[in-house]
């Protein structure tokens, strides 16, 4: 399950694996985030846990309840499940994260405002090939 959507503009965001957990009902979904410093920070949410790990960068993410916070390669996060979030860039080049997911089986892992996952045939569309 390799393949590469972009969410928004800035945002791309490669499916790494999905898997069912020996919790009944539950999966654990990964990507890839790659966010550029010019991409908008929008304010989102997931049906379970995000744990967040930068992998190279520095992120800005504000949590909903809690202090914005900076967050730099090398650290993690957690993001509790169906709680409003958004993350910016905040460095000069790339940044990218290695999310996480324990959802629900079946459920998406993102809810972002007006965008949908698009499937790799409608990226490629809009896109051109992917890397």
């Amino acid at each position: 399950m390799s393949s590469s959507a972009q969410q928004a503009p800035g945002i791309e965001r490669t499916d790494l694996q999905q898997h069912d957990l020996s919790a009944p009902g539950r999966e654990v979904v990964q990507n890839r985030v790659v966010i550029s410093p010019e991409a908008p920070a929008i304010k989102h949410k997931h049906p379970g846990e995000e744990i967040i790990y930068v992998l190279e960068g520095s992120l800005e993410y504000q949590i909903e309840g809690e202090p914005m916070r900076t967050v730099k390669a090398g650290e993690a996060l957690m993001v509790p499940a169906e709680t409003i979030h958004a993350v910016k860039n905040v460095g000069t080049g790339n940044a990218a994260e290695l999310a996480t997911y324990v959802v629900k089986k079946g459920s998406r892992s993102s809810y972002w405002p007006s965008e949908r996952r698009r499937t790799q045939n409608e990226v490629r569309a809009a896109f051109g090939s992917l890397r």
